[in-house]
């Protein structure tokens, strides 16, 4: 995760003080024969985190209280999920990527492939979030609560799946207690938004358009928390989000 060790703001005498944030993240580690080579999930996940560090470092805020990362927690995702968006794009996987001994590009076939697979169980994957998005408020809704009983009536629910008998998952939900508390929706919320940025702007004017990048860090990214959610996103976008492109990435038709 990403680690905010100085917020930015503006010091009594007028001058800035910088942030400064950290990343920090298990990866593949390098091997006797091979250095650290990433996998796919481990790229999004480097991405992920990088949009929470963009949004820490970039933003020019007057008070420390409303730098980078702290804005609203059903708003503090959409950076986050917004960058992962390039590791699904061809030029970004091209530029990024190669055989770590001969320097051979990732074949087209193959990119494609990749591509392609982010649909691969992608209605199990945004159900499961649904669950666990149940299941911290249920927890945090109540005076007391079995969390396996609640986990395995979730998943019986919505998912269809019964948990492993014996195991009480919600006891490495890291979340639960980690911050979010009852606002783990935030993950989903947040994506609708991070899309419709996404796919309104960058895909429609190029993901290395540095007009849009830059429109983007001025009105997502600089004010930090110092302004609502909704009111950057209705700037940004010229208009109301919507969850089209939400519904649409994940494989949706739209009239």
């Amino acid at each position: 995760p990403p680690w905010q060790l100085q917020p930015g703001c503006l010091l009594p005498d007028g001058q800035r003080m910088m942030s400064v944030a950290a990343m920090v993240a298990n990866f593949s580690k390098p091997t006797a024969g091979q250095p650290s080579l990433l996998r796919h999930d481990e790229v999004k996940t480097y991405f992920h985190e990088f949009g929470h560090v963009m949004h820490q470092i970039c933003a020019q805020t007057r008070f420390a209280r409303f730098s980078g990362t702290n804005v609203e927690t059903d708003f503090v995702e959409v950076p986050s999920q917004m960058l992962e968006n390039w590791v699904w794009e061809r030029d970004t996987l091209k530029r990024i990527s190669k055989h770590y001994k001969d320097g051979r590009l990732i074949p087209d076939d193959l990119l494609e492939k990749l591509i392609t697979s982010r649909l691969a169980n992608i209605g199990l994957l945004t159900l499961r979030q649904i669950v666990l998005s149940k299941v911290d408020q249920s927890l945090h809704t109540k005076s007391f609560a079995d969390s396996a009983k609640e986990y395995a009536k979730h998943c019986e629910e919505i998912l269809g799946i019964s948990p492993t008998p014996g195991t009480n998952m919600p006891a490495t939900f890291g979340h639960l207690a980690g911050g979010y508390d009852g606002q783990y929706y935030g993950y989903l919320w947040s994506e609708v938004f991070s899309m419709d940025i996404f796919c309104s702007c960058f895909k429609k004017e190029g993901i290395m358009n540095p007009k849009v990048g830059m429109k983007y860090r001025d009105i997502i990214l600089k004010p930090g928390g110092s302004m609502d959610g909704m009111e950057m996103l209705q700037r940004f976008l010229g208009r109301e989000p919507n969850e089209r492109a939400f519904l649409l990435s994940k494989g949706l038709s739209m009239p």
